[in-house]
């Protein structure tokens, strides 16, 4: 006798609820957030995995730099070494015009920040999608990160952390589509905002006048207007401005700073005493610069 349901019929019923249970977890998940702290801790879960899998790249980065001649490791020492000087010598005039700015805020009765807290990071994963220009990181709620904090390297701005776990965090990097930052010219102090392309080293500037004062060369740097991205970080410099005829704006290409397809290290910048915390209201934040005169602030108002 042949039996009622056949294994190939058990196997479809299993499959089609598996998939309706699938789609319900997603809906639910999208819906109402209510799977948020499951997939966290999956991803701390994962965390491990990630790092077994990176252990390939860092044993062959070791054995690489084993097997390097003397020959590569002397020129490398004497470019280093060449580097240093330049460094201290730049270092000397940075501190010489750090004295300088702190004394002149002084007479302006307001404060100024040498240093701000940062933490080293070290990116261990990429996003596979090639639409979505995302990377994780090593550090979690564990180490105070939060969202909305900036990502720097060595060179400039990279992104922000949009994901916190507890080992882990997940940042968008400043070329992905969905990527704004405010910014302004560091020659004319021109503000604008900066807007990802999906390119690994390019943005553009969004809706600049076609008479604005930009030119190629000019420095960007973060406004700190959002209050997502510490003023005064470098972001990129402008290599291309092209004037249409007819058009109001004009298209302003941004040349990156920073290595975001190559750094592998990065700094997690932490806000300071004195910058208010997203969903802070103006009453809560604390007062700044109360000794500042009208005139004054008319200035920076313009």
């Amino acid at each position: 006798m042949k039996p009622i349901f056949s294994q190939q019929q058990s196997l479809a019923t299993r499959f089609v609820l598996l998939t309706l249970l699938s789609l319900g977890l997603l809906f639910v998940d999208h819906s109402f957030n209510y799977l948020s702290v499951v997939r966290n801790w999956m991803t701390a879960a994962a965390t491990p995995v990630q790092f077994l899998a990176d252990i390939p790249s860092r044993v062959w980065g070791v054995a690489d730099e084993i097997v390097t001649s003397r020959s590569d490791l002397m020129e490398d020492n004497a470019r280093l070494k060449a580097k240093t000087l330049i460094l201290e010598q730049k270092v000397q005039k940075l501190a010489s015009l750090t004295a300088q700015n702190i004394r002149l805020r002084e007479l302006l009765n307001s404060s100024e920040l040498v240093d701000e807290q940062v933490l080293v990071a070290e990116i261990v994963g990429v996003d596979p999608d090639p639409f979505r220009h995302i990377v994780t990181i090593n550090k979690g709620s564990l180490n105070d990160v939060f969202e909305g904090q900036a990502i720097v390297d060595a060179h400039g701005v990279m992104g922000q952390v949009i994901e916190v776990t507890p080992l882990s965090s997940r940042v968008v990097l400043v070329t992905d589509n969905s990527s704004r930052i405010p910014v302004q010219v560091n020659r004319t102090g021109y503000r604008a905002v900066a807007a990802g392309t999906g390119l690994p080293d390019s943005m553009e500037l969004m809706h600049i006048p076609d008479t604005a004062d930009i030119r190629e060369g000019d420095l960007l740097t973060s406004s700190g207007l959002g209050q997502r991205y510490p003023a005064g970080y470098p972001l990129g410099k402008v290599r291309k401005v092209t004037h249409n005829p007819g058009d109001a704006f004009a298209s302003v290409e941004i040349q990156l700073l920073a290595e975001v397809n190559r750094s592998r290290f990065v700094l997690l910048v932490f806000r300071t005493p004195h910058e208010s915390i997203p969903g802070q209201s103006v009453e809560e934040a604390p007062e700044e610069n109360t000794g500042q005169t009208t005139g004054e602030q008319q200035g920076e108002g313009s």
